[in-house]
């Protein structure tokens, strides 16, 4: 199988002098297409830091980092912009939705920021309503929806585009506990059904079991 990230000796710091911060420190790893991989590590461990760096939306550190087959250091953000919309999918803490939009055009919204036809993903768009159970919220607003549903439009978003990477951000930080379980379920049905390679990054061990293999940040390194 070939990998999908190649993480080589990345550094990274914050601040100078007497608040310096050496947040990573020679940080290897590698994942292959179609893994589950869950990122743990105590709080301030660098592990949102290190998923931002591999999602490309934070571009200053050390080392090499390869995504999707795309070398990203010195990519040119319009170039790093092309990456993310064709190969990644974001699912963050908190669902970045927009209030006054259905739950399909906040689906759809990437699709028509990038100027692509949104009837050529109404097929893509039935499937993932129906795979996330939202298929009778499709008109409902935001404000109408529980935080798992929310977080469930956010994922549908995600996937819409059938991108080769997902990375997750403390995705059910916000969510009780059957709220969690159906979101971590909803990762393992979309991992195993469509193929897409998941990087969750959690504190939570019942989330981290979701995946097919877990990786430990500690003093800045895997372990």
């Amino acid at each position: 199988m070939d990998n999908i990230i190649t993480v080589e000796e990345v550094k990274k710091s914050f601040g100078k002098g007497d608040t310096f911060q050496q947040v990573l420190d020679g940080v290897s790893l590698e994942i292959q297409k179609g893994e589950f991989v869950s990122l743990m590590g105590a709080s301030g461990s660098g592990k949102s830091t290190l998923l931002y760096l591999i999602g490309g939306l934070d571009t200053a550190y050390q080392g090499n980092i390869t995504v999707c087959g795309k070398t990203l250091t010195g990519l040119k953000e319009k170039e790093m912009s092309a990456l993310r919309l064709r190969y990644i999918g974001f699912v963050f803490q908190f669902y970045n939705l927009v209030q006054n939009l259905s739950v399909e055009d906040n689906i759809l919204l990437p699709v028509k920021m990038a100027g692509l036809d949104v009837p050529d993903y109404q097929n893509k768009l039935e499937q993932i309503l129906s795979i996330t159970r939202l298929t009778e919220k499709r008109h409902a607003k935001p404000a109408q929806l529980s935080g798992g549903q929310q977080q469930r439009v956010s994922i549908a978003r995600a996937v819409l585009g059938d991108p080769e990477l997902i990375l997750a951000d403390e995705p059910t930080g916000n969510l009780d506990s059957k709220a969690t379980q159906e979101i971590m379920e909803l990762f393992k049905t979309i991992n195993a059904e469509k193929h897409i390679t998941i990087l969750q990054v959690t504190h939570s061990q019942f989330c981290a079991d979701y995946g097919s293999r877990i990786l430990y940040l500690d003093n800045g390194k895997i372990i």
